[in-house]
Parts: structure tokens; sequence; C-alpha cells
């Protein structure tokens, strides 16, 4: 169950890239690259995945992916005039000076959740689409001005999903509190052990029940409730891109036993693994998938 890596046609030099495929195909299988992308896609019905998500999209869809995030567009039937616009620009372009200024917060912010695959909605979509069909030359300053606009639109915009769980994909939230980044520095290198809530709150000098009140403030979740979302989107990468079995993947995320695995995914997912797995499969490596 591999996804296959795109060798994109971005140069070094050029700061982004512009695609256009008219009467899309979508003859592509699961793949990522190393790149950003922005996808726009107008006239299309059927599935799309990002990452762990799998939903149903039609007319115009909007996506901004982070690099190395999988996806792969379906459609139910081909349609002679669905358009696809994609723009793609290089991972340094996160961590260049012209970010590490403050008016560029909101455009990092959104390229570091983009590692989740973000969908957005209107008005957003109609914006972006007025602001593509002005670029006519890539290598001009005025279509480079207006690549930042459409990240900064992006960055602002009011309509947008995160699509992706956080822990199945290569997406690393910066904490500001030094107590919560070695907990959950912690929690990645031993999410297979036996870890206790008491054993934490040791690690950061408090006491049991400060630290639970601390860590839920701060991540918005119990601290039983993030180590299991974790433990799961181990889990989903491992249904996703191997061929363990169910109870191979239980231990290998750090589960006690198979039973509880089972409930805590089927409540999270509304699905069993195995349920997940077939599902998966068959949405993104059938032989008419993209």
């Amino acid at each position: 169950m591999k996804s296959i890596k795109e060798i994109t046609p971005i140069k070094s030099s050029e700061p982004f890239i512009l695609l256009k495929h008219e009467n899309a195909s979508f003859d592509y299988p699961l793949h990522f690259h190393n790149e950003y992308e922005l996808n726009l896609i107008i006239n299309f019905k059927g599935k799309r995945t990002v990452g762990d998500s799998i939903e149903y999209c039609e007319n115009i869809d909007l996506v901004l992916l982070g690099p190395e995030l999988k996806h792969l567009w379906k459609p139910d039937e081909i349609i002679n005039n669905t358009q696809v616009t994609t723009i793609q620009f290089q991972e340094r372009f996160l961590h260049s000076e012209l970010l590490n200024y403050g008016i560029s917060k909101d455009i990092r912010e959104l390229l570091e959740l983009s590692k989740r695959g973000i969908s957005f909605g209107s008005p957003t979509k109609e914006l972006i689409i007025s602001k593509i069909e002005t670029i006519q030359n890539v290598n001009n300053f005025s279509s480079f001005l207006t690549f930042l606009e459409i990240l900064h639109i992006l960055s602002v915009s009011k309509d947008k999903t995160v699509l992706s769980s956080p822990h199945s994909v290569n997406y690393n939230q910066k904490w500001e509190s030094r107590r919560i980044s070695k907990i959950i520095n912690y929690i990645k290198d031993n999410y297979q052990q036996n870890i206790k809530l008491s054993q934490m709150a040791s690690m950061v000098s408090m006491s049991d029940s400060a630290f639970s009140h601390y860590f839920k403030k701060r991540t918005n979740q119990s601290f039983s409730s993030y180590l299991q979302d974790y433990r799961l989107g181990v889990v989903i990468r491992l249904l996703t891109e191997t061929n363990m079995s169910i109870n191979e993947i239980s231990y290998a995320a750090g589960f006690n036993s198979l039973s509880s695995f089972n409930r805590a995914f089927k409540k999270k997912q509304n699905m069993s693994p195995k349920e997940f797995k077939l599902n998966y499969r068959k949405e993104n490596f059938s032989l008419d998938s993209i």
C-alpha cells in the first residue's frame, strides 16, 4: 500500500510554477512530493484523499497541500471540461527571509498547517480564481506579488477546513510552553511504552492534578486523550502504508490490548480498523484510481 513520490518540474531558481490542465483525466495514483501545492479543480465530482481524510467534493475544490502529504482525486466519472490549476513552490520557502518578518506570521502559520492539508470554501475560492487568472508569466515580478497575495488571502480566510488528523501526517505543532514541548517530544519518542500521567507530571515537577489542568488548558485535550490520539495517528500511518496485521499495528502503536484498541479506533473513525483499511485501499488503490 505504498504511494508514489512525484518529481515536480519546479526549478531551484523559480519561486513557484503554475500548471494548467484542461480536460483533466486524473490518471495519477496516490502520491506525494517535497513541494507545497495549491490545487484548484473546477467542474469535478468525486472523492478526494488527503492524508487520512477521504471526502466527497464537487464543482469547485480548492486545497493547499504541504510537503510529503499523500493526495489523490478520484472522479465518479471523467467530465470533458474539468480544469485543474496547480501552483507548486518549494519547501524552503517557509524558511526564507521573506517569511521572517512579523507581517508574514499568518502565511507561516498557514504553511505549517498545510502539512495536514487545508480545503477552502466560498468566498475564498472565488477570490483565488480571480487572482490566478491574472498570472500570465510566472517569471515576472508582478506575478510573484500576486502569488504572495494568494498566500495572504488563504492565510486570513475564514472558510478553511483542516483535512488530515495531526498525528497521522508529518505535522509538528509548535508549543509556546517549554513544559508542553518536553512532554510532547517524550510521547513521540516513547509512545510504545506504558506512559503514565504521574510520570509526566514528575518530569515537569508538578503534582498530578496541577499537570492535568495545565496540559488541558494549553492543548485543549486531556493528557490521556492526547496520548490516545497520538497512538491512533501512528495506527493510521501503519494501516495506510504497511501490510502489518491489525494485531501487530495495535502493539506497535502502544495499545496494551486489542479490545481497547478496537474500541478507541471505532470511536474515533466510526468504523473498525479492518473496515478503515479496506475502505482506504478501495478508494486509493483500485485500478481506476488516480
